[in-house]
């Protein structure tokens, strides 16, 4: 059985990771391969980066951005993998057998397609213009694996999961969105109306990025954008009526309180983001803001 980590590369310097998995793989004599694809990072990225090509089976460097779900379709041209294993540039080791962790378990059980093995954060913040970012990690995305396992579908992400390549090749990612947010979720719902079961481990990832609090709200609204696009589209809204924004969404639509709801946000929206972008950020007021940007763009979209 050969393993492909795959990472796509943003502007990051993604060194370290690379020289830990290395290091695993060299020492515990893994049959794994490194491919990295760099997504059109600035020159100064791909100037640091450029020194572990020699570490690497394949470093590919685009010359234009192709975004989150089409590079790690890409990735099936460049691997001889039986199993693909995404990673994003931005993690950090913390457990010595990170990579053997994930092949033992495959070795145990040979019909598992898809195993994702969770993310961690700093047990504190690392600083205020953070916490946002960190507040999320830690009460919504950095479950222990008996609460993903309960919900193994809504808790997958696309940071730190193996899956088999011929699995892949049957069911790719969405290339209609390249942008961030909800990707992962669509993916792993396309699995699930496939009845293709999300195995789950502990083996995090240490989350070693956390965007600032102004970085983050920005993605929220791209995320925002994206989710909106998929409610839009009569052949994707039904594979994301699970997920808790969409769900609410639904709720208001249905009740007509869509307008009423639009009017409060307008009230609240300057006061929600002083919160946000505060040292105490109410998680609460981000599930508010989120609907809110939904609502305003659905109602966008009909009006155009």
């Amino acid at each position: 059985m050969k393993l492909s980590v795959c990472i796509p590369v943003y502007n990051f310097d993604v060194r370290e990771l690379v020289y830990d998995l290395n290091e695993e793989i060299n020492k515990k004599e893994i049959d794994a391969e490194i491919i990295l694809i760099d997504d059109a990072s600035d020159s100064q990225f791909k100037r640091i980066n450029s020194e572990v090509q020699s570490i690497v089976q394949n470093f590919i460097f685009l010359e234009k951005n192709i975004g989150r779900s089409k590079i790690r379709n890409l990735f099936l041209q460049y691997t001889e993998g039986d199993y693909l294993f995404f990673l994003d540039c931005d993690g950090r080791i913390i457990d010595s057998k990170f990579v053997q962790n994930y092949i033992e378990k495959l070795q145990q059980n040979t019909n598992i397609n898809v195993l994702y093995g969770g993310r961690a954060v700093l047990n504190n913040p690392p600083d205020k213009n953070s916490i946002l970012r960190w507040t999320f990690a830690v009460e919504r995305e950095n479950l222990p694996v008996f609460s993903r396992i309960a919900k193994p579908y809504l808790s997958f992400q696309t940071n730190n999961f193996v899956i088999k390549k011929e699995i892949l090749k049957r069911f790719q990612f969405n290339s209609e969105f390249e942008n961030y947010g909800y990707e992962d979720l669509l993916f792993a719902m396309d699995l699930k109306f496939e009845n293709i079961k999300i195995h789950h481990i502990d083996n995090p990832i240490f989350n070693n990025d956390l965007e600032s609090n102004e970085v983050y709200l920005r993605k929220v609204a791209e995320s925002v954008e994206s989710i909106s696009k998929m409610l839009k589209m009569d052949s994707l809204k039904w594979k994301i009526s699970e997920i808790k924004l969409v769900k609410a969404y639904n709720f208001l639509h249905k009740t007509h309180f869509e307008s009423l709801f639009l009017y409060l946000f307008g009230f609240c929206e300057k006061r929600i983001k002083k919160n946000l972008l505060s040292d105490c950020p109410n998680l609460r007021n981000l599930d508010f803001y989120k609907l809110g940007l939904l609502i305003r763009q659905m109602k966008k979209s009909v009006a155009t």
